[in-house]
């Protein structure tokens, strides 16, 4: 997964990277200057140390977030997004978007006072400026083709002209194209656009210490709205573990804020996580809800995939209450699938596979 941390200068983007990298990269106020920093984040789950302490494999693997910390939206100077920021925020699968809820006399907001949901608007709106012209200028090529010809069938160019119309009217009435449905044909001609509203996004209002959360709701598709204490977060993110569990405790803080973000973007992407396990590896991998046993055996290895057989499947804790595999076959626990089996969050996989 590759996700992006968006917002509004000064909304407090890099802190949250801080929290989910558990670094100390210098928050400071960028005016509105394209940048980007990245990282590759494993992500924490309780039921894979489980299964490592059962199986005690030579190596346990975490699966991966890779996150980037994009400055240079929200400048105010109205221009369109291009270049390398562009090129940057087509890449990602989704965005986290930044809110800022605290107040700091010290970090006055550019827009003179808070106000989260004038903020979430600003920034829905400049990404739907720039895919309203994305589409119209997409619209007058296709216009071009109609009239010129360029080799193409003339079904297509039609039925590609009613797609962009539609995308055209939805945006200019207001709305992301993330809340339109598309069929699967037009998901394909669409796969090679990075169009910026199509995105999942995951808006996290950024609180001060012991702030409580507005209520904000954010009535979109593909979407979570969730917030996080990001300054206290990042401090207590630097500490040794057991002393940030003591201050997790004392500010009544349930869920970490790495586990948090990482929940919403798994939640927003709609990704589950299933397990291999053997004595030479333990290992988490993340795959997009729905996915069938023979997609997932070719996300851990492509020789999987094109000699699969069969899938044994158990879920997690049965096999951790089991003790191992061969019990779990013993007990008749362990069940064989077919390569259309869909795969769920949390269940252990073995292929078997013929070369």
């Amino acid at each position: 997964m590759h996700i992006g941390i968006i917002g509004l200068p000064q909304s407090g983007k890099t802190t949250i990277f801080n929290v989910l990298t558990r670094g100390d990269q210098p928050v400071v106020t960028r005016g509105g200057r394209f940048e980007v920093h990245t990282a590759v984040v494993d992500v924490p789950d309780p039921r894979l140390d489980q299964l490592s302490e059962l199986f005690k494999p030579h190596k346990t693997i975490y699966a991966k977030v890779n996150y980037a910390d994009i400055a240079g939206l929200g400048s105010g100077s109205g221009a369109e997004i291009s270049g390398e920021l562009l090129n940057q925020l087509g890449q990602m699968e989704g965005f986290i978007h930044v809110v800022r809820c605290f107040e700091n006399p010290q970090v006055p907001h550019l827009s003179g006072a808070v106000d989260p949901l004038r903020d979430i608007q600003a920034m829905d709106a400049e990404l739907l400026l720039n895919d309203l012209i994305a589409v119209e200028r997409k619209l007058e090529r296709l216009a071009d083709e109609r009239i010129k010809g360029g080799g193409r069938e003339k079904a297509q160019v039609e039925y590609e002209i009613k797609l962009f119309q539609r995308m055209q009217a939805f945006l200019s009435d207001g709305q992301p194209l993330r809340d339109l449905d598309f069929s699967s044909d037009e998901e394909r001609v669409l796969a090679g656009y990075g169009l910026l509203t199509r995105k999942s996004v995951s808006v996290l209002l950024n609180l001060g210490d012991g702030q409580a959360s507005p209520d904000i709701e954010y009535p979109h598709s593909h979407c979570v709205v969730a917030s996080i204490q990001g300054k206290l977060e990042m401090e207590i993110a630097q500490l040794p573990h057991e002393e940030a569990q003591v201050y997790l405790d004392e500010y009544g803080i349930t869920e970490p804020g790495l586990d948090k973000v990482i929940r919403c973007s798994y939640q927003m992407l709609e990704q589950v996580s299933f397990f291999t396990v053997g004595d030479d590896e333990v290992r988490a991998w993340t795959v997009k809800y729905g996915t069938p046993a023979l997609d997932a055996a070719g996300a851990i290895h492509s020789d999987l995939q094109k000699g699969f057989i069969r899938a044994e499947v158990i879920t997690w804790d049965d096999l951790l209450s089991l003790g191992s595999l061969s019990e779990a076959r013993a007990r008749g626990k362990l069940r064989l699938e077919g390569k259309d089996y869909i795969l769920n969050d949390g269940e252990v996989m073995h292929v078997r596979f013929a070369i």
